[in-house]
């Protein structure tokens, strides 16, 4: 398209990039995917001849519309787009990215803003699940600066909390898709839990590190990465998501004993790279899985009492609190965090 498209570069949570409202995109899959590529500079691992920033975290699409739905004010689309290959997916949700879209949809007109808070129902269409998000909101538009600070962000902002319902099974058709708190696969004990987020949580130790290594350490580990694609990979069929070579879930979460102060570690794969963080419906489906009796998660977290359970999840640049609050037969029946987000650009975007 050699005409500019209307187009806002946000960063939401730990991730960035481009906010199109969905009548601004071609409608056709195969000709919105190839622009989408183009706006990127994908294929290529520096993405030079575009606006990715050479990592997954950056190459982030969120594509949102006025909702006819009951209840709800917006609908998402989340569209990862592929770094070094030609692939534009919509297998997963993103919960970072979903931090934008409540200050975006109020930008763009779509929800009025209603006093100092605006709240935002979000249909997020990879999952048919609901978010609502809390936006700070002045004169009718959102305030982006505050005192909310997250791991991985340099600074403050304001807040964006964000509550989950009913994100069980949202891509694996059940909470534990297998039936098992544990699969034996390539030899390794593994809970295969979506909550959210199809991933796959395991011991570190189990695939010989520690939980502890940076991201570079872990990206520069070929042994170790091959090892975690081989589980992927039988994974995927199990938790119905069929052949999953070319899809960016399951995320592959290795855990180990928390060190400051949180209840368990993580060390996430999304799924090829090692996350800088961990996603955000990741770390609900690694907080959900330590309450699984006789996971890998459960057997080195630390868990609070309570039918309220603000679990940290500690990763490489910090932590993220999971609130997960339980319904009377123990299973978690909300799950809140808080995000920020900020605008970066606005204007348009070729490809």
């Amino acid at each position: 398209m050699s005409d500019g498209v209307r187009c806002m570069w946000m960063r939401g949570g730990t991730s960035k990039g481009a906010f199109f409202l969905a009548d601004d995109l071609p409608r056709e899959k195969a000709q919105r995917d190839a622009f989408l590529l183009r706006v990127m500079g994908s294929p290529d691992p520096r993405q030079i001849d575009g606006m990715g920033g050479a990592d997954p975290l950056t190459s982030k699409v969120a594509v949102v519309a006025k909702s006819n739905r009951p209840g709800v004010d917006v609908d998402y689309l989340f569209l990862q787009v592929f770094v070094d290959q030609a692939i534009v997916t919509d297998a997963q949700n993103c919960g970072n990215m979903l931090a934008g879209v409540g200050p975006f949809a109020i930008e763009r007109g779509l929800v009025a803003a209603t006093g100092e808070e605006t709240r935002v129902a979000i249909f997020m269409e990879n999952t048919g699940q609901i978010a609502v998000a809390t936006v700070r909101t002045r004169d009718g538009v959102p305030v982006y600066h505050g005192e909310a600070r997250i791991d991985g962000v340099p600074g403050n902002a304001a807040p964006v909390p964000l509550e989950f319902r009913d994100t069980a099974g949202s891509s694996c058709g059940a909470l534990l898709p297998t039936g098992n708190a544990v699969d034996m696969i390539e030899g390794v004990a593994c809970t295969l839990i979506d909550n959210g987020m199809p991933c796959v949580v395991f011991s570190a130790a189990e695939v010989s590190a520690t939980g502890y290594e940076d991201r570079e350490t872990l990206d520069n580990d070929m042994a170790l990465k091959a090892r975690i694609e081989a589980i992927r990979l039988k994974a995927g069929p199990l938790m119905n998501l069929g052949d999953v070579t070319e899809k960016s879930v399951p995320k592959m979460m290795l855990v180990a004993p928390p060190r400051q102060g949180g209840a368990v570690t993580v060390r996430s794969f999304i799924p090829h790279r090692a996350h800088a963080t961990i996603g955000v419906l990741g770390a609900v489906s690694v907080a959900t899985a330590c309450l699984v009796p006789g996971s890998p998660a459960a057997a080195v977290a630390a868990i609070p009492d309570g039918p309220v359970k603000t679990l940290s999840v500690e990763h490489p640049t910090g932590e993220m609190s999971c609130v997960l609050t339980l319904d009377d037969d123990g299973q978690v029946a909300t799950a809140a965090l808080l995000r920020t987000a900020r605008k970066l650009m606005d204007g348009e975007v070729f490809g």
